[in-house]
């Protein structure tokens, strides 16, 4: 018996010793993780929220400024990292201590899909994209970064339905053709859309069309697209939408950098970099870009005056802030942008030279709500000449040259709002003045013969009111009114003969006021989480820019002659559409029917033709209607592959013309019926990224006639890229890879559009 006891309490003195033993070897083997939390581009990401876990264990941190994180003392081997980010779709990777060893984990974020973006552009006030019932797209910086587009507008392609008046874009064409289209309201060279960047307007004063190329690439956080009349928000320039061109917030001192070299002689060089001292910050953004371009018009067409449509541009931008904790900042800024550009013949060239200074703040509390303020204005200059081309193209001469100088002034202001988490409040204003002349030297068998001076001011004011109301879980109605009122005053046209004793002419015109009432009415309808129903009511206008008053112009061999008598365009417009999303946002699915009736469209409409010379003038062009189908689509089939496509339908004709009925039935000019794009991208972090874009246009008309036939084209382009290291990458591009050489203009000679256009570069950035 003592024998049994003496090997028992052995036994239990052993058994004591090995489980304790085995507690201090436990105890003893924690673990440390050390890990990085990087975007697709490997640059890191901050303010991330880690959390591993191993149930009942379980521990959370926040990625510093140079995207690490840590974990001391895990008193486990395995488990679950789950890492979540505002902008990106949230991830949960395994870990294993001893698979893992001493090596620091690496987690790289995938961009959210559209129904998580977040946008402000479609009310004002930031909504997710899935809870606002206009039709809106969002390119993010990565869309920006991996396609194989050179400018904004050629990446702005990926959107179905956006257009510029003509199909070449801000790389070669006139900046006079550069104002967009959307859904099918055609555009005469003046943009039907507002673009913004910070709340201030992109847009020429003089004439309304768009300069693509005055932000620098590399300050550009995203772009927002949204379709439709927007002027219960944004007034007469948003007749059919507004693109928003969000600029990068940095909070720390950081550096981005891009350069390239492609083909036709075509280098580039942006850069943006921010430094932080305290609540001030610095932000300085820049860019210049060159090309030789390529020879417009083809054999046997081409003749020996033909040259190469080229550009070449710098813009700079400087910024101060000062920033008041979470709460508010205020700035002011300056920027310079010049542009030079050769149109095809010796003869035929423009220069633009813009100065612009802004200041602004954002101010926030939970009592009061927000609110914005900007102010901005500069002047400009725009020189171009004309000649009339023989229709051999072996000769050309000189007939106009131009200076349009032009001073703009503008500020706007906004109160936001949310009374209860139910309803939420926005109202402003908004103003601007634009005086502006077009100076003009004509030339007569090779010598000047007549000096014209014409031009005026525009003053146009608006306010507007929102009221966004949340019932239950599942409706949201929102309900906008603006009322503007703009003035034409000032504007006469004075004709001095030059070659000739003949007197002096003088034309004043009689001062115009307009007055314009734009409501909306939106509802969405959640009739399941992944099931959305929208619904929109809207009127919307656009009033006649200075450039198109009282600005005569000249493309090859058609003159287009302003007119003193135009009045504003009026839409009303009407929308209807669903989204579906399935598999965890993997898939997502949205649809729109739109219906655009626009009153006095200003179109330019045709005179008379004869071999050298089509003659044509700006006239409201009576009522045009826009009906069409959008339909739009992104699958993420991996955490690396990525589908997205779409494709607008539109009928575009004229209605009522009752100056001209034979326009009535035909269709509105520079408006495809069909536009179907395709985008596929892979990312491999750490690896490789690459994107694919194809775009097909259909046949459109360039004259209002339907008699000068623009062909259907099809567009491949593809871009893939490298990371080098940290926050370094290296990517080659392709423009129009099939080489399609597609119509671009007939006015009544035809131009085509570029060659294959291929580069190749590196981008650095820091934060």
């Amino acid at each position: 018996m003592s024998t049994i006891v003496t090997n028992f309490k052995r036994t239990v003195t052993l058994l004591s010793v090995l489980i304790a033993a085995n507690g201090m070897s436990q105890q003893k083997r924690s673990f440390h993780i050390d890990g990085i939390v990087r975007d697709a581009t490997g640059a890191p990401v901050a303010g991330a929220e880690v959390t591993l876990s191993n149930p009942p264990y379980r521990a959370r941190q926040t990625t510093d400024r140079d995207g690490r994180f840590h974990f001391d003392s895990v008193p486990m081997e395995t488990g679950t990292l789950t890492v979540k980010s505002a902008d990106y779709t949230p991830i949960e990777q395994p870990w294993n201590a001893l698979a893992q060893g001493s090596r620091p984990v690496e987690i790289t974020l995938a961009p959210r899909g559209p129904t998580e973006h977040m946008t402000i552009t479609a009310t004002r006030t930031e909504q997710r994209v899935s809870d606002t019932a206009a039709s809106v797209a969002v390119l993010s910086n990565d869309d920006l970064k991996s396609s194989g587009g050179i400018t904004l507008d050629d990446v702005l392609g990926q959107v179905p339905g956006f257009m510029l008046y003509r199909r070449n874009g801000s790389l070669t064409a006139n900046p006079t053709s550069l104002g967009v289209s959307l859904r099918g309201v055609g555009t005469s060279g003046a943009s039907r859309a507002l673009v913004i960047s910070d709340g201030i307007p992109l847009g020429d004063p003089f004439g309304g069309w768009v300069y693509w190329d005055r932000i620098p690439p590399t300050s550009i956080d995203s772009v927002e697209v949204v379709e439709g009349g927007v002027s219960d928000l944004y007034g007469g320039d948003a007749l059919g939408g507004v693109i928003n061109v969000i600029p990068r917030r940095p909070l720390d001192s950081s550096l981005t950098f891009q350069t390239f070299y492609g083909n036709e002689e075509t280098p580039e060089a942006s850069l943006t970099t921010s430094l932080r001292r305290g609540p001030w910050m610095g932000i300085a953004s820049m860019e210049g870009f060159d090309t030789n371009g390529y020879v417009s018009v083809l054999p046997p067409l081409e003749g020996s005056i033909d040259t190469p449509v080229a550009s070449e541009h710098g813009t700079a931008q400087i910024k101060i802030e000062r920033l008041f904790g979470d709460q508010a900042r205020a700035f002011a800024s300056g920027s310079i942008f010049e542009d030079s550009r050769k149109n095809g013949t010796p003869l035929q060239n423009n220069d633009t030279r813009l100065r612009q200074i802004a200041v602004g703040a954002n101010w926030q509390s939970p009592a009061a709500g927000a609110v914005t303020f900007r102010a901005y204005g500069g002047p400009e200059d725009y020189d171009q000449s004309f000649s009339s081309i023989a229709t051999n193209q072996d000769s050309e001469t000189l007939t106009d040259i131009q200076r349009v100088p032009s001073m703009q002034a503008g500020l706007g202001a906004q109160w936001t709002r949310n009374v209860d988490d139910y309803q939420t409040l926005a109202a402003g204003f908004d103003g601007q003045e634009v005086r502006g002349a077009s100076n003009e030297l004509m030339y007569s068998a090779g010598s000047v013969s007549t000096a014209v001076g014409a031009g005026g001011r525009q003053r146009i004011w608006g306010i507007y009111g929102e009221d966004i109301v949340r019932i239950g879980t599942r409706v949201l109605i929102t309900g906008g009114v603006r009322v503007d009122d703009w003035q034409n005053y000032d504007a006469l046209t004075v004709t001095r003969p030059l070659s000739t004793a003949g007197p002096l002419q003088v034309t004043n015109y009689t001062p115009r006021s307009e007055q314009a009432l734009s409501p909306r009415l939106s509802a969405l309808f959640r009739a399941r989480n992944n099931f959305i129903l929208r619904a929109s009511i809207y009127r919307a206008f656009r009033p006649p820019t200075l450039n198109e008053l009282y600005r005569n112009f000249r493309q090859g061999n058609t003159l287009t002659l302003a007119n003193s008598g135009l009045t504003a365009e009026q839409l009303t417009g009407a929308e209807a559409g669903a989204s579906y999303s399935a598999w965890e946002d993997r898939l997502s699915l949205r649809g729109t029917f739109f219906w655009s009736d626009v009153s006095d469209p200003i179109a330019n409409v045709t005179l008379s033709t004869t071999p050298s010379l089509t003659t044509q003038q700006r006239q409201n062009l009576g009522e045009t209607r826009s009906r069409g189908l959008e339909l739009e689509a992104e699958g993420r089939v991996t955490n690396d592959l990525t589908f997205t496509g779409g494709l607008q339908y539109v009928a575009a004709t004229v209605t009522s013309f009752p100056a001209n009925p034979q326009l009535v039935g035909l269709l509105v000019p520079e408006v495809p019926r069909h536009d179907v794009t395709l985008q596929a991208r892979y990312t491999r972090p750490h690896r490789i990224t690459a994107s694919m874009e194809a775009r097909y246009v259909g046949a459109t008309f360039d004259n209002s006639p339907n008699t000068l036939l623009l062909n259907h084209y099809f567009m491949l382009d593809a871009q893939a890229s490298r990371p080098l290291g940290r926050g370094m990458e290296i990517f080659v591009a392709g423009e129009n890879l099939l080489d399609e050489r597609y119509d671009v203009a007939r006015t009544p000679f035809l131009t085509n559009g570029p060659p294959i256009l291929f580069r190749a570069g590196f981008r650095l950035i820091l934060r």
